[in-house]
């Protein structure tokens, strides 16, 4: 496996885990920190994080829109529970 064929890939799970965690709005962030260590807003943090890496910009709350597939906001009323 090249490099390139690598980063594909790996970027294509990435994706996958992206979207199912859209699909599965159920599970609360509170829920994923407790059982794995890290939630959407840990996810959404590394991916900007490793934007601006590239010296490319990306701020905070639109790195949470592209992982929570809506704005940040509007998904906390949707589908955050009190």
């Amino acid at each position: 496996m090249t490099e390139q064929q690598k980063l594909k890939a790996q970027a294509a799970a990435f994706q996958r885990l992206i979207v199912h965690l859209q699909e599965r709005t159920d599970v609360q962030n509170i829920d994923l920190m407790n059982l794995s260590g890290f939630c959407r807003n840990c996810l959404a943090r590394w991916f900007q994080e490793a934007i601006n890496d590239q010296d490319l910009e990306l701020d905070k709350m639109s790195a949470r829109e592209m992982i929570y597939g809506m704005p940040y906001d509007d998904w906390k009323k949707e589908h955050q529970k009190p």
